[in-house]
């Protein structure tokens, strides 16, 4: 059987929000090894950016839950033929085991491929940098103590910055203080944090933004992008050689 032939589908669950699953589906096709069109991944992107914002609904400040909008897409990703589905999404990894059970093909877990990532790289504590829903569902901590992995999260001051970047900052289009979010990165290491992940894909824009080339960062999403387009029977190119290296 060619490789064409294996090739899936992947379905897209973005709008979580929207620029992150613009940029995830960037990286599926400039890091897909290609001569031509047809060699890429057929990709179908739901991007409903109206969901109920899901750390206001897991902090408990909003009784909107965006699980029912989300399911919804998922299905209607499903029902258009998507083979596996990927959500460019930590935060809404909170609500995975509903999804996951719910849905009628595999559905691809940020957080446990991240995790996966770092213990297979030799890691056994990390630092976490993510929204407050992601820090307070404990979904890091959780999945990297299965793995052996200690998972380190700033003080409460540093999280509200943090916080502050992305939803004031990033999602707004801006450019964060970078000296003030590399000294949290900085903080992390000093406390004996062999690699910082940014599990927010808002996160994961600075480089997009061309704001951050630091190699003490692991991206979730290039994680993500890299275990999608594995899973979906093609080629990765062009990530650093460490996520080149990942056997899933």
């Amino acid at each position: 059987m060619n490789r064409a032939q294996c090739s899936k589908t992947l379905g897209v669950l973005g709008g979580l929000g929207p620029m992150s699953g613009i940029y995830f589906c960037e990286l599926l096709t400039s890091h897909t090894l290609a001569n031509k069109d047809q060699d890429h991944i057929n990709i179908m992107l739901s991007s409903r950016a109206d969901t109920p914002d899901r750390t206001s609904f897991i902090l408990g400040t909003s009784d909107k839950n965006p699980v029912h909008v989300m399911m919804s897409e998922v299905n209607k990703l499903i029902g258009a033929g998507a083979d596996i589905i990927a959500i460019p999404c930590n935060t809404a990894h909170y609500f995975y085991d509903t999804i996951s059970a719910a849905a009628s093909v595999p559905v691809i877990n940020i957080i446990k491929q991240t995790a996966l990532f770092c213990k297979r790289s030799g890691m056994t504590r990390i630092g976490l940098l993510s929204t407050e829903g992601t820090v307070r569902s404990k979904s890091y901590e959780d999945v990297c103590a299965l793995a052996g992995i200690e998972c380190i999260v700033p003080d409460e001051k540093d999280r509200n910055v943090i916080s502050d970047m992305i939803y004031n900052d990033i999602k707004a289009g801006r450019t964060p203080d970078m000296d003030r979010f590399l000294s949290i990165v900085d903080s992390l290491e000093r406390g004996g944090c062999e690699s910082v992940i940014l599990g927010c894909t808002e996160l994961s824009l600075l480089k997009k933004m061309g704001a951050l080339d630091n190699t003490m960062c692991i991206d979730s999403l290039e994680v993500l992008a890299y275990s999608a387009i594995k899973l979906c029977g093609k080629t990765p190119t062009g990530f650093d050689d460490k996520l080149m290296s990942f056997k899933l």
